[in-house]
């Protein structure tokens, strides 16, 4: 298992190179710690409840009768 993990990294390097490959992991790590500080803050923060807009029902066209219809159809 060590040896893939090696490897991997090793393939790497060669792909973005040393200097590349480090500013991705520190890019990496930035992103990892400003997510578990949202998640910290977020826990903190009290929650409150809004009440939930009012919802109307669509209005439809009133419904008429059709002239060309028979009533015995």
């Amino acid at each position: 298992m060590v040896w893939k993990i090696l490897l991997l990294v090793a393939l790497l390097l060669l792909v973005f190179g040393r200097g590349k490959f480090s500013e991705l992991m520190g890019d990496l790590a930035k992103g990892i710690k400003s997510f578990r500080q949202g998640m910290a803050e977020e826990e903190h923060e009290p929650v409150t409840m809004k009440p939930a807009p009012a919802l109307e029902a669509p209005r439809q066209a009133p419904v008429t009768a059709d002239p060309a219809r028979k009533e015995g159809d």
